[in-house]
C-alpha cells in the first residue's frame, strides 16, 4: 500500500524543503518523463503554462527540453506580474532562454506530446469559461498528454471534475500521491500515475489515507489438520421473492472463498430447495439461519418487507460478524429502530457495503452530495454508524470508524453490471468467517474482487458483459495463487 496525503500535508512537506529548488527538481523530472514517453524521431511538444506553480513547473520543463533540441511550443494563460515567487523565476528564466509565449493553442501544430501545466493540488473551484474551452482543446488533440501533478481541472482530493479536466495518458505525481487520482473520475482522466518525490523524505508526515494498490495481509495456508469446521460458517439472508439470484450469488462467492459451511436463507415464498449449479449450498428458512452461522451478509435481494425488516432486527441483535448490503441498508436508512440497533452493535462487528445511493440514504442526503467527496460520506458513514464503510464504485473507498481510509485501486469498468455487489458481500464475509480481522478481511475483499475482474479482462473475458459469477470464480483462483505462492 502507498501513503495519499491531503493538501494541507503537501503544503507542509513543500515548506520544509522551500528552499530546494522544488520547482527546478519537479520541471527536470517532467522533461525527463516527456522524454521517456516520445518515441524515436518525434521532438515536438506543446506545453501549457498556468497562472501558478504548475505553470512553473511546465516552464521549467520546456526550458529543458528545448536545451536538449526539442521543438517547443509555450502556450501560457496566465498574468506574468502576478506569478508566486518561483513561477516568475521559471517564466523569466525560459524568456532569457529565448523561448516564446503563445497565449492560445496554434490552429495547425503539429506536436506528439502534451504536457499539462495550467492547474495543479491547490484548485478547487469550477473553472471558468475560457479555461474550459481551452481545455476542451487540449482534449480535441487526440495526443498523448503528461499531467504535472494532476490534471488541469481534477480536485486533488475528490476526483471531481471542476467544469473540465484534462484528459491524460500520463500524469506525474510530485512528492506523494493525492487520492483524487485514483476515484471517482480521477481514473477516467490521470491515465497511468507516475511518483516523483523529488527526493524528499516524508517522514515527518503521517498520510491521511492509503491506496490499496496490491493484495494486503492474506490469510495464512491451511493447515493438514483442518476440516470444514475449522473455516468459519457463513449465513446468507435475502433472497425475496424474484431476487432469490442475489442472496444465491453472494452465498455461492462465500463458498468458492474458502467459507467451510454456507447457509442460505430465502425469504421467496417458494424458496429453492437446491441450488442445482452449487449443491454444497445449504439452503434453509431465513429464520434458521443466524443460529447457524459464525458470520452473518444480509441484505443481497432481501426487500423491504415487514418480513425482512423482522428479520433484520434479529439479526442486529446478533454478536457474531455482520455484513450489510443491499435492502439491509435501505431498511436502516428508513427505520430509526434499526439504525439505533446498529449504532449499538460492538465495535469491529459490522461491515456495511453502500453503493452512493444507497449510502445518500443512509446519511440522508442526495447521490450527487455523496459523490462529490466520496472519502468524506465514507468516513461520515462509519462514524455515524459505529461500523466499517466500504463505498463501492470507481476507486472503492474503505472508511473505519477510527477515522483511517484507503482507496482500493483494482477493478474496472466490467464490474458494472448486476450482483457485483452481491459477490463482494460474500467474499468479505467468507474472509471474516475464516478469523481475518475487519479490517484485514475488508482491504482483501475488497481488493481481491477487483483484481479478480482484472485478471479476466487480461484473459479476454469482458469487461463488456463480464459478470458477477465469472468474477466470484477468478477471485477463488486469484486467492489461492495468492497464499500459495508464499509456501
Amino acid at each position: 500500500m502507498k501513503p495519499l496525503y491531503d493538501l494541507a500535508q503537501l503544503r507542509e512537506i513543500e515548506q520544509r524543503h522551500a528552499a530546494e529548488g522544488l520547482m527546478e527538481k519537479a520541471g527536470l523530472a517532467a522533461a525527463s518523463m516527456a522524454r521517456k514517453l516520445l518515441q524515436e524521431h518525434e521532438y515536438s511538444v506543446l506545453v501549457l503554462a498556468g497562472p501558478g506553480n504548475n505553470g512553473g513547473d511546465a516552464l521549467v520543463a520546456a526550458r529543458h527540453l528545448r536545451a536538449a533540441w526539442y521543438q517547443v511550443t509555450v502556450v501560457f494563460v496566465g498574468d506574468s506580474t502576478r506569478l508566486p515567487a518561483d513561477a516568475a523565476a521559471a517564466y523569466e528564466a525560459w524568456i532569457a532562454a529565448g523561448g516564446e509565449l503563445l497565449n492560445e493553442i496554434p490552429p495547425h501544430g503539429r506536436w506528439q506530446l502534451v504536457i499539462d501545466g495550467l492547474f495543479g493540488i491547490g484548485l478547487s473551484r469550477e473553472l471558468d469559461a475560457r479555461y474550459c474551452e481551452l481545455i476542451r482543446q487540449v482534449n480535441a488533440l487526440g495526443l498523448p498528454v503528461l499531467a504535472l501533478d494532476i490534471p488541469s481541472g481534477l480536485c486533488m482530493s475528490t476526483g471531481r471534475v471542476l467544469g473540465a479536466a484534462v484528459k491524460a495518458s500520463h500524469t506525474l505525481s510530485f512528492i506523494g500521491l493525492k487520492p483524487g487520482l485514483f476515484t471517482l473520475d480521477g481514473p477516467d482522466h490521470a491515465g497511468e500515475v507516475h511518483l516523483e518525490t523529488l527526493g524528499l523524505a516524508q517522514a515527518n508526515t503521517i498520510a491521511t489515507g492509503m491506496l490499496v494498490d496490491q493484495p494486503p495481509a492474506l490469510p495464512l495456508p491451511r493447515t493438514r489438520n483442518s476440516h470444514k469446521g475449522s473455516h468459519g460458517s457463513v449465513g446468507v439472508i435475502g433472497g425475496a421473492e424474484h431476487m432469490t439470484g442475489a442472496a444465491i450469488l453472494a452465498a455461492r462467492a462465500a463458498l468458492l472463498l474458502g467459507a467451510g459451511r454456507v447457509y442460505c436463507g430465502l425469504l421467496a415464498h417458494q424458496p429453492w430447495v437446491l441450488d442445482t449449479a452449487q449443491a454444497e449450498l445449504m439452503l434453509h428458512d431465513a429464520a434458521t439461519v443466524p443460529a447457524l452461522s459464525s458470520v452473518l451478509a444480509v441484505g443481497p435481494g432481501m426487500g423491504t418487507s415487514s418480513a425482512a425488516m423482522a428479520v433484520l432486527h434479529e439479526v442486529l441483535g446478533q454478536s457474531q460478524s455482520l455484513v450489510l448490503d443491499a435492502d439491509a441498508l435501505n431498511l436502516v436508512a428508513a427505520h430509526h429502530s434499526l439504525q439505533q440497533a446498529l449504532k449499538g452493535r460492538p465495535l469491529a462487528s459490522t461491515v456495511l457495503t453502500p453503493h452512493p445511493g444507497e449510502a445518500a440514504r443512509l446519511l440522508g442526503c442526495r447521490n450527487d452530495e455523496v459523490q462529490a467527496d466520496r472519502i468524506a460520506s465514507a468516513l461520515k458513514l462509519a462514524r455515524t454508524y459505529q461500523a466499517a464503510v466500504v463505498l463501492k464504485g470507481c476507486g472503492s473507498i474503505i472508511a473505519l470508524p477510527d477515522g483511517r481510509w484507503f482507496v482500493n485501486r483494482s477493478g474496472n469498468p466490467g464490474m458494472a453490471s448486476a450482483g457485483m455487489g452481491d459477490t463482494l458481500c460474500g467474499i468479505i464475509a467468507a474472509l471474516l468467517a475464516q478469523s481475518m480481522g475487519m479490517e484485514q478481511a475488508l482491504l482483501l475483499g475488497v481488493y481481491l474482487h477487483g483484481a479478480a475482474a482484472d485478471a479476466l479482462v487480461e484473459r479476454g473475458i469482458g469487461p463488456i458483459g463480464l459478470t458477477a459469477g465469472e468474477v466470484a470464480w477468478a477471485a477463488r483462483d486469484l486467492l489461492n495463487a495468492w497464499v500459495y505462492a508464499k509456501t
